[in-house]
Formats: structure tokens, sequence, C-alpha cells
């Protein structure tokens, strides 16, 4: 008698989505620039008209709407910013952040500086 071969199909495998970002959680830590008045007024990834001096910022991953705390190591400085375009286009930076944060920040002049990344549940 010949022995009884059975198939088994492999077991499926299952993606698992990630998780959202969880208020309050360190998210990111790295350099950030900003953009400005070149750009004043084209539509962004959400739809809405660029604004230089409101606080937003474009973001790789993070949903459209997400609002993060961006903070300056080594200094007193945050500022809240929403999410709301694409970017950075380069891999050098983690943030592009309005000229509005920048300026909060105290970046405008160096043009990029270390930052890190907090999402919270809004602008207060």
């Amino acid at each position: 008698m010949a022995p009884v071969v059975t198939a088994t199909a492999p077991a499926p495998t299952a993606t698992v989505p990630e998780p959202p970002p969880v208020a309050g959680a360190p998210n990111e830590a790295g350099l950030a620039s900003w953009y400005g008045d070149a750009l004043a007024g084209h539509k962004t990834a959400s739809g809405e008209r660029f604004d230089p001096a409101g606080l937003t910022a474009a973001h790789r991953t993070l949903p459209i709407g997400t609002w993060l705390e961006v903070r300056r190591p080594g200094t007193n400085l945050r500022v809240r910013v929403r999410v709301n375009d694409r970017g950075p286009m380069s891999h050098r930076f983690i943030i592009d952040l309005s000229r509005g944060a920048a300026e909060r920040l105290q970046i405008v002049r160096m043009g990029v500086a270390q930052v890190e990344l907090r999402v919270v549940k809004g602008p207060n």
C-alpha cells in the first residue's frame, strides 16, 4: 500500500495595519526645514491653499489633519502644527514647516534645525 501524502496549503499571512499615531507618544526626531512665500497660494495635499504665515507642516506618512507638537531640543521653543501637505522631498528631513511655524521655533535664519515631533490631540 502506498503511503498517503496530504498537501497542506501554506498558512495565509495576514498584514497587520500600522496602528494610528497615539497622542502624546514620541513620534520622530530629526531635521526640520521650512518653506514659505514661494509656495503661497499653491494647493496642498489636503486641498487647501498654502498660507506661509499659518501653523502647518508637510509630513511624508502621518495622516493629513494630524496635529503635532514640534519641539527644538535644548530650547524651550515648541509649536503645534497641523499636517496639511506631503513632504519633505529630501529624505534628510523629517518635516517641512510653514514659515509661521519656523518663526516660532526661531529657525528661519538657520534654515534647518533638529526637532522632535509628538502627535497631539489638537491646537491647544
